[in-house]
């Protein structure tokens, strides 16, 4: 008798037409021959799927580019289809689920033919791990078989796992004609289903990435006691040898992966890296909140990335194991066959193709895409901590929310307790960067970096934070920092990158009640007494600058809370109302 997997499967082969059907074993020879395909047989916009690159120096890379319309998240065509709109709420797109149904049908029917379906069952979580969930995703094209091998568990494993299993996660992608007015990503959360058609972008195509480690298991959390969040997870090892974990959530192209790898400045100090964009936290038999990433791959931001800013992250590039790493969109080196985008080095080398293949002229349009990207393997990285496969995962000892703003936010602050954490966190706001397909530079409220992938009504997730709040016999702290505060002549007043050692330092010694702290209107910033400055090449008065609230300027802040807010209507707990009129009264004395 067929297993419903494989039921599945026939019946989406029947939709969408495909000349043959693969089943992927996640092993080696299977990677070497999805790379061989991708560079001699299949196409995208009439050019190769995979461009092999320098293995001397890129060790086992290649370079991917996408369709020129089809360079990131596409937020507008990404739909949440509960059966009712009041739980999508107004934070996601709605599309009553039998109307996006009919659509999908209408979309995918015949959309693979002349191309070979892959089946690719995998794990997201540690496969030991009783938080762990069973997918499979279809899809019809290497790059992504080849990718959500980099990100997952994928193989014969996962595949024995769900046996004749249900109940598992159903992911069905294509990458159709690539046409802007015929993609969708539909999310399913009642049925345990992503259907995505017209892209092949890691965020729309990946399935296990943003929609299922997040969408959707934002709502299997809701639902079942835990959180799915946009974070990273690290370890913060001090020169006693003794490690604290913390959680962070910042939006994309924030400085995510370049914290989950920092290099200390500060000696005797390291950080453990155990993910670079999700954990699933879940409250542990002992009260604490415990934490475990989904993924086995990084798929992060490429301009910005050097051996100045994350040299782990280059590294881990370069390390070359078994699993390859795949560049999608950055720019090459014709002379070397090496993949480059902006700020990899400090001049551009002198015969470049663009991301589209053109030859590059400086000065008329940019090298690499801006949200050009790399996907590699967590298993290359050389600050990976031993707990990574853990499977109950690590305690949390603190949690860090932020955010990119030129102003008014200080470099650190510390919540009063949770439930001012969870308000702040709400009224998060960010400055857009190129990670989704809308303008940068642009302010938008984007609760603990959620915004895009909460799966449900914000209203009742905020409520859903409070509740794990009052559960856990431990909370952990709740932090806010912003690296990106400018001063007068628009220049960072903060370092970052190996310097940011120095807030995660007093962010720990907090957890602990061993660092100083002040009080201001909106949280408790550091008092510089307490604050590690010993080595720091930067004036004084900048430091203290980024630690300095201007309560004045908070009056706009606080309207477009309250406006944002008021989009959930009943949906928002009275708790924050609670904690907004308390921090309006402070703002009024």
């Amino acid at each position: 008798m067929a297993s419903e997997v494989e039921k599945w499967v026939e019946e989406v082969a029947r939709q969408t037409e495909p000349k043959a059907v693969h089943w992927c074993d996640g092993s080696e020879q299977e990677a070497r021959r999805l790379i061989e395909i991708g560079i001699k047989e299949e196409k995208i916009d009439g050019k190769p799927v995979f461009t092999e690159l320098n293995h001397t120096k890129w060790p086992n890379s290649y370079l991917h580019r996408s369709h020129p319309s089809d360079v990131a998240r596409t937020e507008n065509l990404t739909f949440i289809c509960h059966s009712s709109k009041e739980t999508t709420g107004p934070n996601n797109n709605w599309m009553a689920p039998e109307e996006a149904k009919k659509i999908m049908s209408r979309l995918s029917r015949g959309c693979m033919k002349g191309r070979t379906m892959y089946v690719l069952p995998f794990v997201m979580g540690d496969p030991d791990s009783s938080s762990a969930k069973l997918c499979v995703q279809v899809t019809d094209t290497s790059y992504v078989a080849l990718s959500m091998r980099i990100m997952t568990r994928m193989g014969s494993t996962a595949l024995n796992r769900i046996g004749k299993q249900s109940g598992f996660i159903k992911g069905l992608h294509s990458i159709g004609a690539l046409d802007p007015a015929r993609r969708f990503i539909m999310h399913f959360p009642e049925d345990n289903l992503v259907w995505s058609i017209g892209s092949g972008y890691g965020g729309n195509a990946l399935l296990g990435k943003k929609c299922i480690s997040l969408r959707l298991a934002s709502w299997m959390g809701f639902n079942e006691g835990w959180l799915a969040e946009h974070m990273i997870i690290i370890g913060i090892e001090d020169p006693k040898g003794n490690i604290d974990y913390l959680v962070a959530a910042l939006p994309s192209a924030c400085g995510k992966t370049n914290l989950a790898m920092l290099r200390s400045s500060l000696p005797g100090y390291k950080v453990w890296t155990l993910g670079d964009d999700i954990a699933w936290l879940r409250i542990g038999e002992d009260g604490r909140l415990w934490a475990s990433n989904p993924e086995m791959g990084f798929f992060g931001v490429a301009p910005g990335t050097s051996p100045n800013t994350n040299p782990v992250m280059v590294e881990t590039l370069k390390a070359g194991t078994f699993y390859p790493t795949i560049f999608t969109n950055t720019a090459l080196d014709t002379d070397t066959s090496e993949p480059w985008w902006e700020d990899l080095t400090s001049a551009y080398p002198p015969h470049l193709l663009d991301w589209q293949g053109n030859k590059f002229i400086p000065g008329q349009n940019k090298a690499a895409h801006p949200n050009s990207r790399f996907t590699a393997s967590v298993l290359q990285c050389a600050t990976l901590s031993k707990k990574f496969n853990d499977p109950a995962g690590v305690p949390i000892s603190g949690i860090i929310l932020g955010g990119r703003r030129s102003n008014l936010i200080p470099l650190v602050y510390e919540s009063f307790d949770w439930q001012h954490g969870v308000f702040s966190g709400a009224m998060m706001g960010s400055e857009t960067t190129a990670a989704a397909a809308h303008k940068t530079g642009i302010l938008r409220r984007d609760p603990m970096a959620m915004l895009p992938f909460c799966g449900y009504n914000m209203g009742d997730y905020f409520s859903h934070w409070l509740k794990i709040g009052k559960k856990l016999r431990k909370a952990p702290k709740i932090f806010f920092v912003n690296w990106f505060r400018k001063d007068a002549d628009g220049k960072f007043l903060w370092p970052g990158f190996g310097e940011n050692i120095r807030v995660l330092k007093w962010i720990i010694e907090r957890t602990k009640e061993i660092s100083g702290a002040k009080e201001t209107h909106i949280g408790l910033v550091p008092d510089i007494k307490s604050f590690e400055l010993d080595g720091l090449n930067i004036p004084k008065e900048n430091v203290e600058k980024t630690f300095s609230i201007d309560e004045g300027k908070w009056d706009n802040e606080l309207n477009e809370a309250e406006s944002f807010f008021e989009k959930f209507g009943p949906h928002m707990p009275a708790e924050l109302h609670e904690e907004f009129d308390i921090l309006e009264k402070k703002l009024k004395l």
